[in-house]
């Protein structure tokens, strides 16, 4: 039973889920705005949330962390570089979530997430 486990599976082992998550995130700090299914937005939000914090810090200590959560350095650059400087008086909900149509062959929310 799951009881009180507030992640979601997304239905795929833990390595796969973690390593598709910090891509999305990585994808949405570059690009500013993705596309993908609710779930997966509603899951990915959080991550790239605690990113943008850690990113206004603007010290060694963030950029590491930033290095060890997202695979491609150039998110880790524009996080540090751009982001952490436009969101520095904002404090808190850097991300929206804007819902479109019905993906055509499974039926499932389609939804655009992007930074404020």
């Amino acid at each position: 039973m799951r009881h009180r486990n507030k992640g979601v599976i997304l239905d795929r082992p833990k390595a796969a889920r973690e390593m598709m998550l910090r891509n999305m995130a990585a994808s949405l700090l570059l690009y500013e705005k993705i596309k993908t299914t609710e779930a997966k937005a509603k899951a990915c939000k959080p991550l790239v949330e605690k990113m943008i914090t850690t990113a206004k810090t603007g010290d060694l200590t963030a950029r590491r962390s930033l290095i060890s959560n997202l695979p491609q350095p150039l998110a880790v650059k524009k996080a540090m570089d751009v982001l952490g400087k436009r969101y520095a008086e904002r404090p808190g909900g850097y991300t929206r979530i804007i819902r479109l149509s019905k993906r055509v062959g499974d039926g499932a929310q389609m939804v655009q997430l992007e930074l404020v």
